[in-house]
């Protein structure tokens, strides 16, 4: 771990920020999905699509899962999202391999948390003497800037 170069806050933001619009694509998508299968397949009257608590927790639950699985992939595929990717940025283990199931799992559950409490966790990169995050920390992992970007 040494000959790395640990991520710093700005390239970080930029990457979530990148993230977040693809995101956010993702959502509206499975939004739309979800709102058409409750009008169109269980034929409920349009006033009352999304009004019932099974419409508005399972659209939650959907756009969870979504999201997790979104990181999840990228980050067991290459080590990076395709925000990390635009932004130079890697996440892999402290021994520089690519991250597990359950670490990208961690990451995400911590990184909900972090986000939760107003980005405290991601600001902790500016007092960690190696730059890590909570999802760093947590999950065991190191968000690394990528040689020759």
């Amino acid at each position: 771990m040494a000959n790395v170069v640990s991520a710093g806050v700005g390239r970080r933001l930029g990457a979530m920020a990148y993230d977040g619009v693809i995101v956010l694509a993702l959502w509206l998508l499975i939004t739309i999905i979800h709102l058409a299968f409750f009008r169109l397949i269980l034929s409920q009257p349009v006033e009352a699509v999304g009004a019932s608590a099974l419409a508005v927790w399972s659209l939650r639950g959907l756009l969870l899962l979504s999201t997790t699985g979104f990181f999840c992939f990228f980050w067991r595929r290459a080590g990076m999202t395709l925000g990390m990717q635009a932004w130079g940025l890697r996440v892999q283990t402290l021994d520089g391999e690519t991250i597990t199931h359950k670490q990208g799992l961690i990451r995400c559950m911590v990184a909900w948390l972090s986000l939760a409490v107003f980005g405290l966790g991601y600001w902790w990169i500016l007092f960690d003497r190696q730059q890590r995050s909570w999802p760093d920390i947590a999950s065991q992992t190191h968000t690394v800037l990528v040689p020759d970007h």
